[in-house]
């Protein structure tokens, strides 16, 4: 009698904490907090949001190549993407949801084929994560808002973080600065 009344009281406990866990994920931790972007890159304060999740839409707004690096954590080849080595003024931006996650300024030409930053332009709109994937320790990059992956950072950057944000060209969608009339 002592172990049916043991399992009754753990199938009970377990049921509370299942609906515990699911009435917290409806009930905001599905919420993100990031600093918004203008497109000329001004900051327009930061937002709680709901994080973006469009699951099936993905494959048909991405590119093939856009969806396999972004929602299946791939990468491109070095040096096979149109704007790697785009120098001018502006703003990088998530291509799955928009949100903003490097200014052009810091850029620079890392020599690997992949555009790289030294800084993302709010460090709340990327996420950091560990990353053993290929057998080697490494630090993933994500979109805050959409889990997007994006690339890597490694600590063999220029100063003045000595950081490189080495990204996926297609992970990303450059809006140039406008122009001064």
């Amino acid at each position: 009698m002592q172990r049916r009344q043991f399992l009754f009281a753990l199938s009970g406990i377990t049921m509370v904490l299942a609906t515990r866990s699911f009435a917290g994920e409806a009930s905001g931790k599905d919420q993100v907090t990031i600093m918004q972007f203008s497109d000329d890159g001004k900051p327009l304060g930061r937002a709680s949001l709901n994080k973006v999740r469009k699951d099936a839409e993905w494959r048909k707004v991405l590119s093939p190549l856009a969806y396999q690096v972004t929602r299946e954590q791939g990468t491109e080849r070095a040096y096979s993407q149109p704007g790697y080595d785009r120098h001018e003024p502006g703003l990088y931006r998530c291509v799955c949801c928009d949100n903003a996650l490097f200014d052009a300024g810091t850029k620079y030409d890392s020599h690997t084929g992949w555009p790289s930053f030294w800084q993302p332009i709010a460090t709340e709109n990327v996420r950091e994560i560990a990353d053993s994937l290929l057998g080697m320790p490494r630090i993933e990059v994500q979109c805050t808002l959409c889990d997007a992956h994006l690339g890597h950072v490694f600590d063999d950057g220029p100063k003045p973080t000595g950081l490189r944000y080495c990204m996926n060209t297609v992970a990303m969608r450059f809006v140039p600065k406008p122009k001064l009339r």
